[in-house]
């Protein structure tokens, strides 16, 4: 059973249906990502999926399309901010709009160095905010005027709960979530009485499987319930956190 806390305040894949409501998932991966896409499609909503790796996204697509959701992939480079507004773009057009945005790309081991907090260079934080805080606030700008225009709309993003209860062993990471989770809390206060519904997600368990001894772990789909709650049933909740 899940527990949270809450603080208040063109691409490829089957063409869209007319009229469909469209979440656009940037980060999307084979564990959270196709969950959310799951957990949205199951309810009818269109997938767009953003992230680098254009083969992936395109088999991811077409699991989702076997089953019944209507998706398409839209590679682009989070840290290449013309990409990713264009990826974007050419998703709302696809789809007639995008509804739902969720911001939950996760770097790799060959791009990330992890550091502790008196090791860590200026650059080291230089580059998670590029990937976290920078990449999230380009890709709310290429959305939200449509959003605000229409008077509803929901941003979501995600980070580990580290960005909360900070571990010294990945200090600039969570230095950029952190401050990824201040702009989405302060955003989600500039958005009060306009329609639109701006949140963080903090997971604080491991996905899929431990990478800690004893700490907790849990299954995306287990997870991405959280996303659909906070469109449409929480949305005047600025965050919640998944702890298992």
């Amino acid at each position: 059973m899940a527990s949270y806390s809450a603080a208040s305040s063109g691409g490829s894949g089957s063409g869209p249906r007319a009229g469909v409501s469209t979440i656009a998932i940037v980060g999307a991966g084979p564990q959270l990502g196709l969950a959310i896409a799951r957990t949205f499609g199951t309810h009818g909503y269109g997938v767009a999926l953003i992230a680098r790796n254009r083969a992936k996204l395109e088999n991811l697509a077409g699991e989702l399309t076997a089953e019944g959701t209507t998706a398409a992939a839209f590679p682009a480079d989070v840290l290449d901010r013309d990409a990713l507004t264009q990826a974007l773009k050419d998703a709302a057009a696809h789809f007639g709009g995008i509804d739902v945005l969720e911001y939950s790309p996760v770097g790799g081991f060959d791009s990330t160095v992890l550091t502790t907090p008196s090791a860590t260079e200026p650059s080291h934080v230089q580059h998670e905010m590029e990937f976290q805080l920078y990449g999230a606030i380009a890709a709310s700008q290429a959305v939200l005027p449509a959003m605000r225009e229409a008077g509803a709309g929901t941003l979501l993003f995600t980070t580990g709960a580290g960005s909360i209860d900070p571990v010294p062993q990945v200090d600039n990471v969570n230095a950029a979530a952190a401050a990824l989770r201040n702009w989405a809390i302060n955003l989600h206060k500039e958005l009060d009485g306009t329609g639109v519904q701006a949140a963080h997600v903090g997971i604080d368990v491991s996905i899929g499987m431990s990478v800690v001894p004893g700490f907790p772990t849990a299954k995306p789909e287990e997870i991405s319930p959280v996303y659909w709650e906070l469109h449409t049933t929480r949305r005047d909740q600025a965050e919640l956190v998944f702890s298992g």
